[in-house]
């Protein structure tokens, strides 16, 4: 099996979802390296042939090769794959370019802090609005996806080239890739579904109940339609993969961060705490941001508002709900 003349991938990020996309691909015959920041933690990859830390008992294909450092980087790379955090985007891309990549496939989730950019528009900032970029999100926790449970997902790009090459790197046996054009709804639907989540586990943590669970979910992706609309998106992007099925699996599943971030505080532990004792939470920056964002399109997001509220202290949980409930009804209300 060949794509682009069979040219490798790099993946750069070698956490679970980097690491998994990079054992699906190499079990279809492709070269792919993985390379990350901790050449520490890249040395036990090479030498165990498995992430230990992110997806234990999960082995390597042979065509899969860890680096310990970029200088060790074929020339014959096709794309940069992105799989750092969001907010580490920037610095990522300017790595990729250092070492010759123009074409980028990302994979990360959320909105840049400092500047309330999407993902997108930083790579664009970063490397050019002609270079080609893809997205990749819809509704996947990593080991899943490594173990080669049956799942799907949105490749959105305007350069056919790349989603041609994209697409046929992602399907195989137990993933099926769809493709889009709208980069900018698939951006926001992966941004916002991670404060979202945060909400969903909020209300859980408070011992809500389901009646309140479904009208969270049903609400949210009101919310994120609405904001990601107004930033040039489709409203059919959020009743996909990479929305409501994204929203729905975040919000639902325990394997979810950003989820057992808002369970924690739910049951009344500290954030601090709580990121101690879950890793990164990737909603928590992007709360703040998405607010900001949508207050420059007039968009208003009391889910989100609430969230960010939470976050700063400003008050606590059971008060965002109460907040949240006491709104206003619009004259025409629609569920």
């Amino acid at each position: 099996m060949t794509v682009q003349g069979g040219r490798p991938l790099l993946i750069m990020g070698a956490g679970a979802w980097g690491t998994a996309l990079a054992v699906v691909i190499a079990r279809s015959g492709y070269q792919v390296y993985l390379w990350g920041r901790d050449p520490t933690q890249l040395a036990a990859l090479a030498s165990d042939r498995e992430n230990a830390r992110y997806l234990p008992g999960i082995e390597f294909p042979s065509t899969l090769v860890p680096l310990v450092t970029l200088d060790a980087l074929p020339k014959s790379i096709y794309a940069a794959v992105l799989a750092t955090p969001l907010q580490s985007t920037r610095v990522t891309v300017r790595q990729a370019l250092e070492h010759g990549l123009r074409s980028f496939i990302c994979l990360a989730k959320g909105i840049e802090l400092d500047t309330q950019l999407l993902v997108h528009e930083i790579i664009a900032e970063e490397a050019g609005r002609e270079a080609p970029v893809a997205l990749v999100s819809g509704p996947n926790f990593a080991r899943e996806v490594a173990e080669g449970r049956p799942a799907a997902l949105t490749v959105a790009t305007r350069d056919d080239a790349l989603g041609n090459a994209v697409v046929r790197y992602l399907h195989g046996p137990s993933l099926r890739p769809y493709r889009t054009d709208d980069l900018n709804g698939v951006a926001v639907a992966g941004a916002v579904k991670n404060v979202m989540a945060i909400a969903a586990g909020i209300a859980d943590g408070l011992t809500l109940g389901a009646n309140s669970r479904a009208a969270l979910i049903t609400r949210a992706l009101n919310e994120m339609t609405r904001f990601g609309v107004a930033l040039g998106g489709k409203a059919e992007t959020f009743m996909g993969l990479a929305g409501l099925g994204d929203l729905v699996l975040t919000c639902t599943d325990d394997q979810s961060r950003n989820r057992r971030f808002g369970l924690a505080l739910g049951r009344g532990v500290d954030p601090r705490t709580a990121v101690q004792d879950i890793g990164l939470v990737e909603g928590i920056p992007t709360a703040a941001a998405v607010i900001a964002r949508a207050a420059s399109v007039k968009i208003e997001m009391p889910i989100c508002a609430q969230v960010a509220s939470t976050l700063r202290g400003e008050c606590t949980p059971e008060q965002a709900v109460a907040a949240l409930m006491r709104r206003e009804l619009p004259r025409a209300a629609s569920g």
